[in-house]
């Protein structure tokens, strides 16, 4: 399918889908929809991103905002976004806040189907769109989510990690940077964050990767740039969380969508 190549131009503006393109780094103001949807990246990567924090939906995942939910996307690559809006029924069987989840290939072709200008009956439309509920539903959480801190310490030394992954720095360094008890640093990120630092540090890398590798740059230079001492450490690491290895997500990431 071609899509416009005007961000936000639908190309199916029924109320209950729409597909948009957008261009690398493009970005949607915060905003919210009266109803729950699902968007999926059919080509491309798409992060989205509320004052909770970020998620990151490569192709084989399928992001969930709540009715309501305060929102925007960017765009990591060239991106075919769908969308699919639910109703209130159906969003009662997806998680009460902002999720990724996984989709099969069952649910992507119908997701497609669904988003693809193409003449079909209300009736078909409706046997799809359960198709992607069933499946989408049946789909465990996926650990893609980056909290965003609310205190300012642990902020501060959040911004610290991120400008340079690829020099490591352990808990004790850290704390020591930012004038902090090592116990109070590790207090911090579970409260703040739910997780530890190693996991914490380990989803931000892959979050990371996940945008280098969209933007065409090589596995060997991602590892290297997202603080992998080695590619196959990275493949090893990348591959439970991302659902795929890196060269298969990189492949994926720059397929042009039918």
């Amino acid at each position: 399918m071609s899509v416009s190549s005007h961000a936000h131009e639908r190309i199916v503006d029924d109320r209950t889908e729409a597909a948009y393109r957008f261009e690398h780094a493009e970005t949607v103001p915060p905003h919210a929809h009266p109803l729950g949807h699902l968007v999926h990246a059919a080509s491309g990567v798409l992060s989205l991103i509320t004052a909770d924090g970020a998620w990151i939906a490569p192709s084989n995942r399928v992001a969930w905002v709540p009715a309501g939910a305060e929102h925007r996307h960017r765009a990591h690559g060239v991106t075919d976004m769908r969308i699919v809006y639910l109703s209130a029924q159906a969003a009662a069987r997806l998680p009460s806040g902002p999720a990724v989840l996984s989709v099969s290939p069952l649910a992507r072709e119908a997701l497609l189907a669904l988003t693809t200008p193409a003449p079909r009956s209300e009736t078909a439309r409706s046997h799809l769109r359960a198709v992607v509920v069933d499946e989408v539903a049946s789909a465990p959480e996926q650990p893609l989510h980056l909290p965003e801190p609310r205190d300012p310490r642990l902020r501060r030394v959040v911004r610290r990690v991120e400008r340079d992954l690829s020099t490591p720095l352990s808990l004790a360094e850290l704390a020591a940077w930012a004038g902090l008890g090592e116990r109070t640093l590790t207090r911090l990120f579970r409260q703040e964050t739910g997780t530890g630092y190693r996991q914490w540090r380990l989803q931000l890398r892959v979050h990371r990767a996940l945008v280098l590798l969209a933007g065409g740059h090589s596995v060997t230079d991602v590892a290297a740039a997202c603080g992998w001492a080695t590619t196959s450490q990275f493949i090893e690491q990348f591959t439970p969380l991302a659902g795929m290895t890196p060269g298969t997500y990189r492949r994926a990431a720059g397929r042009t969508s039918a």
